[in-house]
């Protein structure tokens, strides 16, 4: 699957493909899975990770059998499928890819369009209840939205991905719209006047009840998922089980509660303000673009610690002008290329870093750079691991 097939994860603009045939022509192939379980379909430019596990652990605690298509991975590729917190079994995917080799090598289908097939052909043979469905990249072109959802869920807007969906907010703002249905009810997270218009235009044109989460009235619970940036996506994840409430799904309270607060428990979901070690105090985060590291960093500054030291990478077609500015000049750095095809060069990083003040070594691979912090760290002291969803896969 990995060497055959391109692979956006690895190798980048290479492997985006933008248009549905393929996977269309697979779906065919594979007798429309996708049509015989129900879905939410979760888009955004951050926290639709973090949004679609909160959803699918309140329905774990519901009662249903809930699945799970997510995407990067971390660890292991399995992790993007899962069936009430338990990744597809590896003898599923190899009879998978065994049956259909001719088929996916005849038609060049890329890595994702292949795994997005792979996910539905699972979900609809283990009969699931409902599949949480996060988009992998933009909303309207990509291989997720051959899906008729319950409900659609956008959860923001930020620059990312510039080269795919447009330079601008609105640009970006009509790719996520995509995922609009004809007459399904959509839930919008946070939004900024240029891209509540374009939703609420297009919302309109498809006859789509458009709900956002910052007019959910009822109360708000807490969850596991301690990030400051968790509060937002929260609210998010509330409004749209109040609209699965309303389409008929049974959700109690005490689910909400028990699911927002055991999403990690329920759903195994790793790398969000997560907590790896105590003494020093290690944090990572895969916040990567200019919108997510912001919150981050706005929540490192309240942080307590007698010395910071940062573990960064990033990959290589980011816009250091946008992120470099965001990250503390009072830090030690460990500047480290990820083992992706995708990473920066170490040393790259860390020219471009000092240009902002940001000063501290190179290091030929994310370990070492760990190691190195871990070893100058005192147990006062913050160290935090980031930059890059592979960087802290790396470290997890």
């Amino acid at each position: 699957m990995f060497a055959q097939l391109p692979m956006y994860q690895l190798q980048g603009a290479s492997a985006y493909k933008i248009d549905l045939t393929n996977i269309v022509k697979l779906a065919a192939h594979l007798n429309n899975p996708e049509n015989k379980f129900k879905t939410v379909h979760v888009a955004g430019t951050n926290g639709k990770g973090s949004t679609s596990h909160m959803l699918a652990s309140v329905l774990q605690e519901s009662g249903y059998k809930v699945g799970l298509y997510t995407s990067p991975h971390l660890k292991d590729f399995r992790e993007r499928i899962r069936i009430n917190g338990l990744v597809i079994d590896e003898n599923y995917v190899v009879d998978f890819i065994a049956k259909h080799k001719s088929y996916l090598e005849k038609n060049q289908l890329s890595f994702f369009e292949m795994t997005v097939g792979l996910a539905f052909q699972y979900f609809s043979d283990q009969k699931v209840d409902v599949a949480i469905i996060e988009v992998g990249l933009g909303g309207r072109l990509d291989s997720t939205n051959i899906i008729r959802p319950e409900v659609s869920v956008i959860t923001n807007i930020g620059l990312d991905h510039t080269q795919f969906l447009g330079n601008t907010l609105a640009k970006i703002a009509y790719e996520k719209a995509g995922v609009i249905k004809e007459g399904v009810p959509v839930v919008v997270g946070r939004t900024t006047p240029e891209t509540k218009k374009v939703f609420s235009e297009i919302a309109n044109e498809r006859e789509s009840n458009i709900l956002y989460a910052y007019n959910y009235a009822g109360p708000v619970y807490e969850s596991d998922l301690k990030g400051n940036y968790q509060q937002e996506n929260i609210k998010t994840a509330l409004q749209t089980i109040s609209v699965l409430k309303d389409r008929g799904w049974s959700v109690q309270v005490e689910a909400i509660k028990s699911g927002l607060a055991n999403v990690v428990r329920n759903t195994n979901l790793l790398g969000r303000w997560q907590i790896l070690k105590s003494s020093p105090k290690v944090v990572c985060d895969t916040a990567h673009n200019q919108d997510g590291l912001k919150i981050v960093m706005d929540q490192l500054s309240e942080a307590k610690y007698q010395k910071l030291h940062m573990v960064l990478g990033v990959v290589s077609d980011k816009n250091l002008d946008e992120i470099l500015p965001l990250f503390p000049k009072h830090a030690t750095y460990y500047f480290a290329k990820s083992e992706i095809k995708r990473g920066l060069d170490e040393k790259k990083l860390q020219e471009q870093a000092l240009k902002f003040k940001l000063k501290g070594e190179a290091y030929d691979s994310v370990q070492l750079a760990y190691d190195a912090a871990i070893q100058n760290a005192m147990n006062e002291d913050l160290i935090y691991v980031g930059g890059s969803t592979f960087v802290v896969s790396e470290i997890i």
